[in-house]
Formats: C-alpha cells, sequence, structure tokens
C-alpha cells in the first residue's frame, strides 16, 4: 500500500483500481462465487431447437427405424394377411361369379358374331347343332357357331334400351327414369325366366350339362329379334313391326328348340327317334315351354315401343 505526503502534511493512501476482464469469475472468501455468470451459454438453452432435430439428434441413425426387427416383422405380417384376405375374396367370388368360366362365353371374333347374327334370324338351313368338344371341355365359340356366348346377349341388351330410349323420344315419353324403369324391368324379368327355367329342371330331374350362363345366354338371344322388330317399326311403321317381329319369333322358336333338345332330351329322342316315357315327355314339353317362352317376352317387351 502506498501513502503520498499531501500539502497540510497529511499522508493519504493511494488506491490502485482492480481491473477485472471480462468473463472472470470474481470470487469471495473462500472462493465461493458471488454471483452466478449468466453469459456463457447453458446447456438447457437450446433445448427447444435440439428437440426438432428429430431422431438423428437423439442418437438414432436415420434408417434404424426401418431397420428395426420389429418393424420389418410388422409390415410382413401385414402383408401375408393382405394376402390372405385377397385370396378368400377371390375364392367366395368364383363361388357365384365363375370369372374364369366367364372369358369363354366372351371368347368371340367378328366372323363368329356375323355367322351368328344369321343363324339367330334364319336357322331353317342350318343341320349340325351339336356344340364341338375338344378332350372333354367345349371349344370356344370363335371356332364353334354353335356354342353359346354372352358377347351377343349382353350387347343386344344394352342396344335394346338404346333403341327404346329412341323409340320413346319419337312419341315424345322419354324420361330418365321411364328409361331405367325398361331397362330394370327387362333385367328382372331375365333373371326370372332364368330361374324358373332352373326349378323346372331340377323338378324334372333333367340331368344334363347346361349351366346357368348357358340358360341366360340362350335367353338373351331374343334380343336381337326384338331389335330388328323395333327398328323396323321405326322406320316403316307398325305393320312391319308385326311382320319383322313375326319372322324373329319363329326363327328365335326353331333355334331354341334345336338347341336345346340336344341338351335335355334323352340321346335317341333328340335324334328324332320315338322315345315312350313320363320322363322324356315332361322333358319334351319343357323344351317347348322354354321355346315358346321367347316370343312371348319378344313381344311384350316391345309392343309399347311403336305406335
Amino acid at each position: 500500500m502506498d501513502y503520498t505526503a499531501s500539502q497540510g502534511g497529511f499522508r493519504q493512501r493511494r488506491l490502485q483500481p482492480k481491473m477485472r476482464l471480462r468473463n472472470t469469475p470474481v470470487d469471495g472468501p473462500g472462493g465461493s462465487q458471488l454471483f452466478e455468470d449468466t453469459s456463457a451459454t447453458a446447456p438447457g438453452s437450446h433445448s427447444g431447437f435440439s428437440n426438432q432435430q428429430g431422431p438423428q439428434a437423439a442418437g438414432y441413425p436415420p434408417q434404424s427405424i426401418l431397420s428395426d426387427p420389429m418393424s420389418n416383422l410388422a409390415m410382413a405380417y401385414g402383408t401375408s394377411l393382405a394376402s390372405q384376405g385377397r385370396e378368400i375374396m377371390d375364392k367366395n367370388l368364383n363361388r357365384f361369379i365363375p370369372i374364369s368360366k366367364l372369358k369363354y362365353y366372351f371368347a368371340v371374333d367378328t366372323l363368329y358374331v356375323g355367322k351368328k347374327l344369321g343363324l339367330l334370324v334364319f336357322p331353317y338351313m342350318h343341320e349340325n347343332w351339336e356344340v364341338n368338344y375338344q378332350q372333354d371341355t367345349p371349344v370356344a365359340p370363335r371356332f364353334d357357331v354353335n356354342a353359346p356366348d354372352l358377347y351377343i346377349p349382353a350387347m343386344g341388351f344394352i342396344t335394346y334400351v338404346l333403341v327404346a330410349g329412341l323409340a320413346l323420344g319419337t312419341q315424345n315419353r322419354f324420361s330418365p327414369e321411364l328409361l331405367g324403369v325398361q331397362a330394370s324391368s327387362t333385367l328382372v324379368w331375365l333373371i326370372m325366366e332364368v330361374l324358373a327355367v332352373l326349378l323346372s329342371l331340377y323338378l324334372v330331374t333333367v340331368n344334363t350339362d347346361l349351366t346357368t350362363i348357358d340358360l341366360l345366354a340362350f335367353s338373351g338371344y331374343k334380343y336381337v329379334g326384338m331389335i330388328i322388330g323395333v327398328v323396323a317399326g321405326l322406320l316403316f311403321g307398325r305393320l312391319a313391326y308385326y311382320l319383322s317381329l313375326l319372322w324373329c319369333c319363329v326363327a328365335i322358336f326353331v333355334f331354341t328348340i334345336r338347341t336345346l333338345r340336344l341338351k335335355l332330351l334323352s340321346e335317341s329322342a333328340a335324334e328324332g327317334r320315338l322315345v315312350r316315357g313320363t320322363r322324356n315327355q315332361l322333358r319334351m314339353y319343357l323344351t317347348m315351354t322354354i321355346a315358346a317362352a321367347q316370343p312371348i317376352f319378344m313381344y311384350w317387351f316391345t309392343y309399347h315401343l311403336v305406335r
């Protein structure tokens, strides 16, 4: 401590200022810190920012979640469940709607469609009505004109609905609701017809290789004659409608008789020989009834469209 002499004879003590650098702690007695130094960055001051860095900031590599064995096991289990559900759905769907068999009925070409339409309109000169087989399997329709198909019935139904809308429009009676009723009622009656034939075959106990799709195809061929009748009536009048519809009704009757007799009647009766027996007579009556129902439906669905 320095002392200096003043003019009055007294000695004064010279104070030396103590300079403290910034960020240097000031220790009190015993080396304890008097004030907390807040200038330094606290460990948790950027916790909010560090928490937003994701699993990489937490010490997990980016692909650790995808490479986790539990995640892989869950993904494999979910994939197996999805495949099993698809197999069950396909199996139940094929039980009611045989998708694989439907491909056979749509295996047609332009030549087959032309020949089939000609056979439906003029079946009188056709001689061989048997369906060809290859290794106990019927050949595709494009290779055999006698094979049933669903292409012509499906297109015939759609065309009939369109022609019916055109006919209603010429009579100023067209409306979407009326056209929908026309289409739905025609479809419902077609389904009821097929169900009635199936019930009749069950009651008569006919052993036949006819399937439900075959009956649906044979019942749908009448749309061709219905279209011809309505178009003729729209173009040439009501007389042309009756004449063309009469021709098509007789043609579909002959076509149905010659087609179903090989499926429903016994082998001898199908060849034209007289076979006595109650069961064979019932089969013959059933064949005649199915064939006679086609002209009735053709007239019922078209008479109100031509005026």
